[in-house]
């Protein structure tokens, strides 16, 4: 079936080491738009974040941002999916992380709120690209609005494993919980997934989910390679997400990004 569709992850995927998209991923994406075929973003990112690569490659498009939480065009500011994390749900989530001592910090309004600039926030906001927002408490912020997402980061990976599988034992019924990267886990809504956002934007365009090609590294992208006509996973994701997709392209270094798009939409 031909491709109408392409859904981009951005760190480790499209992103080099660097944080950069090689013009030769530019020329290919833009190479691919011309023939008509649809190009978006797929991230964990916030919105904010994902905006400067955005606009690079002058997309119009509705972008997928905190995993799928939300979805919102570019230009327009039209909001097609929108799926919070429950406060209750988040309080349970903060007690969760504060009682395992590591970091952790949350989204409201497309602001990263923080209690304390640790180690782990640093490092977190240096890739993210955005100034954290310092709050007092980020409890006295749930009772104002609900968060788009809320992440735990720490060093330990081993860690980070025995928190996302007690987190999957006590919420997995209720609340989306992956790994984007081995220092950071993410909790987002139930409906908050990459493959749900995509659904929408396929939807929203009349694109039947056979004409979608989606293209990423990691755990959050697993869901979204499945649901895609065309599953795309990059040479540097683990084994568990290549044998998740259909391909396995060349890794992010290498510009497996223009390497998939080049062998599937433009040959």
């Amino acid at each position: 079936m031909p491709v109408k569709l392409v859904a981009l992850d951005l760190d480790d995927t499209l992103l080099d080491c660097g944080l950069r998209i090689s013009p030769r991923c530019i020329q290919t994406i833009q190479a691919v738009r011309k023939q008509g075929v649809i190009v978006t973003i797929a991230t964990g990112r916030m919105f904010k974040s994902a905006l400067p690569y955005a606009r690079q490659l002058e997309m119009d498009v509705p972008l997928i941002t905190y995993q799928g939480a939300w979805v919102k065009n570019l230009l327009s500011g039209e909001v097609l999916y929108y799926r919070p994390v429950d406060r209750e749900l988040a309080r349970a989530v903060f007690e969760f992380f504060d009682c395992c001592g590591v970091h952790y910090h949350s989204y409201f309004d497309d602001n990263l709120c923080m209690e304390n600039l640790t180690e782990e926030g640093r490092y977190y906001a240096q890739i993210a690209g955005v100034k954290p927002v310092m709050v007092d408490n980020l409890y006295a912020e749930l009772e104002k609005r609900e968060p788009f997402k809320i992440m735990g980061i720490t060093f330990n990976e081993k860690m980070l494993l025995d928190m996302e599988l007690s987190l999957k034992n006590r919420f997995g019924r209720e609340l989306y919980i992956t790994r984007s990267k081995p220092n950071f886990l993410e909790v987002m809504n139930r409906q908050a997934t990459k493959a749900d956002a995509l659904q929408v934007v396929a939807e929203h365009y009349g694109i039947d989910r056979s004409n979608v090609m989606a293209i990423g590294d990691s755990y959050n992208d697993m869901d979204m390679l499945e649901w895609a006509g065309l599953g795309v996973a990059m040479g540097n994701a683990p084994k568990d997400v290549k044998e998740a997709a259909d391909y396995v392209t060349t890794s992010n270094e290498e510009e497996g990004v223009a390497e998939a798009l080049r062998r599937f939409v433009l040959n």
